[in-house]
């Protein structure tokens, strides 16, 4: 009798701790996929019940909640939509958000740990319930600049303060409306976001940060960098001027962009190589200086490091374990590198900073209703790839890029400017993806700036980083240096 009392505690007991875990799971370590769930009626009601807090530029609102007539009390609206729809994403009744409405959402509906005190403040004496307002370190001048010079293309423009990391332009192309998807009619909403997920170009997609492509010669910022700081070798150490490179272990050739050598001469020195972008002597650095040098710097840079500003950015990759033919086009921005606009930007701004990078952040500040500060922008390193001995050399081969290199279209008539181009290839019948980044001032850098056009800019395999992407990335330098 006492064998079997003691297994049927045993078996209670069991229960008993099941239906703890169980209830400690769901009330504890489930409870923000339960509250986030869109099936979940009473946070969604519970949600709109919030005033929820506007997302400012320079103090001007381009997300807020207004009132609305309905059974939910409010209602989000985008006033400058497509401009921004980059950087707020969207806030949708029931089928979730993005961007800075999804990253904030804690702040934005007042549910933060910091304003823990004022949400019981609000229980107490009856308040409207209201989220903290999100300040941007956008800047509205070259935010609207960035987004008029990019047109029609596909593709992306981000502009950053090399000193401080602070992101001043964030476009993506094409854009949607996001006031499209905030309307209280469900059915309104999912027709809306079906035809943006059937649209060409991805609008739902921030190219900024969450689109990879081949960063072409861009790249050779990196490869030009592992040179001459991890390989020890002088901007006039030369590699052998070829017209065509032949891979090791392959029948494929490597070729500079006009088809000839790179200059006249029997050699060709890292310095013209970087000026004229030229493929070939970057693939024999490349597999001279090995991967360790190569992938080495990359990392410093960057690559393969997560990242947020606070949305979540898509890992650029340079690959590891290359054999030479894969070493020697990963050298130019080919092969299987991939990266982002702000990885590109960041090349720039390390250059601009003298070795450092900033680490980019989109929020310059966070107030609760009162006006009391609950953050503010702190400028934080992210890395320091270069010296700043490595950095004045590449500053100086940018600048010359644009004087007389393969960069003149980045031109600005007073200033000096500090570039690069690229021209990616896609495939053996894809169109190119074009490139522009560099800074301005070159000898008081106030900004640093990536465009990436995609699906060749409509030229297919003959439009050049240099034809439409530094016109680009000029305005934008134009709008700051405006200022």
């Amino acid at each position: 009798m006492t064998r079997e009392l003691k297994r049927v505690s045993i078996v209670v007991f069991a229960m008993f701790l099941a239906l703890l875990v169980s209830t400690t799971l769901i009330q504890f370590f489930q409870a923000d996929n339960l509250a986030g769930d869109a099936r979940n009626a009473r946070t969604i009601y519970a949600s709109y019940d919030v005033e929820r807090g506007p997302i400012l530029v320079d103090g001007q609102p381009i997300a807020v909640s207004v009132p609305t007539g309905d059974e939910f009390k409010y209602q989000r609206s985008y006033p400058q939509g497509p401009l921004y729809s980059a950087v707020t994403g969207y806030y949708t009744l029931g089928q979730g958000s993005s961007q800075i409405e999804q990253s904030m959402n804690d702040y934005l509906s007042g549910t933060s740990d910091s304003q823990f005190l004022e949400y019981l403040d609000r229980l107490v004496t009856g308040k409207n319930p209201q989220g903290a307002s999100v300040e941007l370190t956008i800047d509205p001048v070259v935010q609207q600049a960035a987004y008029d010079a990019l047109g029609s293309y596909q593709g992306a423009v981000v502009a950053i303060e090399p000193s401080t990391g602070r992101i001043l332009a964030m476009v993506s192309k094409p854009d949607y409306d996001p006031n499209a998807l905030a309307a209280h009619d469900t059915q309104q909403v999912l027709d809306a976001y079906d035809q943006l997920l059937a649209a060409p170009g991805d609008p739902l997609i921030n190219k900024t940060i969450n689109d990879l492509n081949p960063p072409g010669s861009t790249f050779k910022i990196v490869t030009t960098s592992a040179a001459l700081q991890n390989s020890g070798l002088p901007v006039d150490h030369t590699e052998p001027n070829l017209a065509r490179l032949p891979l090791p272990g392959s029948d494929a050739t490597v070729a500079n962009a006009g088809g000839g050598t790179c200059g006249g001469g029997d050699t060709v020195s890292i310095a013209t190589a970087f000026i004229l972008s030229c493929n070939i002597p970057m693939a024999e650095l490349g597999m001279e200086m090995g991967e360790s040098s190569l992938g080495d710097m990359a990392s410093a840079f960057g690559f393969g490091s997560e990242l947020s500003i606070p949305m979540d950015v898509s890992t650029s990759e340079y690959p590891r374990g290359l054999d030479d033919a894969q070493l020697a086009l990963s050298a130019f921005g080919q092969g299987s590198d991939v990266a982002t606009p702000l990885q590109i930007a960041m090349l720039s701004a390390a250059v601009a900073n003298g070795g450092t990078i900033m680490t980019p952040d989109l929020i310059d500040e966070i107030r609760a209703p009162d006006l009391s500060v609950l953050q503010s922008f702190e400028a934080k390193e992210f890395s320091t790839p270069l010296t700043d001995v490595t950095a004045s050399e590449l500053s100086t081969l940018m600048a010359q890029a644009v004087d007389n290199g393969a960069a003149t279209n980045a031109r600005i008539d007073g200033v000096s400017v500090a570039g690069k181009t690229g021209t990616a290839e896609n495939g053996e019948d894809d169109p190119y993806t074009l490139w522009f980044t560099g800074f301005a001032p070159a000898d008081n850098p106030r900004v640093a700036v990536a465009v990436v056009v995609e699906d060749g800019g409509g030229l297919g395999q003959s439009g050049t980083g240099n034809e439409l992407a530094a016109p680009i990335a000029k305005r934008v330098l134009e709008a700051v240096l405006s200022k």
